[in-house]
């Protein structure tokens, strides 16, 4: 688990951008993996119709909660796809 102070469950709706500042998409729902009441990854969507992106909370280097941005320290291509 990441050691990130923020409650993955509350970041629905943020937008996610990559380490070089390129948008991944929207925060759709909290993953639920290892622990049943603690999220492991979010699932970020880019488009209405588009793909989800599984982002893995280690993969979450900040998170601006006034602005809404979550930041990552990989890059995009490093994320992976699922339906």
């Amino acid at each position: 688990m990441s050691s990130l102070a923020v409650d993955l469950r509350s970041t629905s709706g943020y937008l996610v951008a990559d380490a070089r500042g390129r948008l991944l998409g929207r925060v759709e729902s909290p993953m639920y993996g290892t622990r049943p009441d603690e999220p492991d990854a979010v699932a970020v969507r880019k488009r209405f119709l588009g793909k989800r992106h599984l982002v893995p909370a280690e993969a979450i280097e900040s998170v601006d909660e006034e602005s809404g941005v979550i930041g990552l320290r990989v890059e995009r291509e490093a994320i992976r796809k699922f339906l």
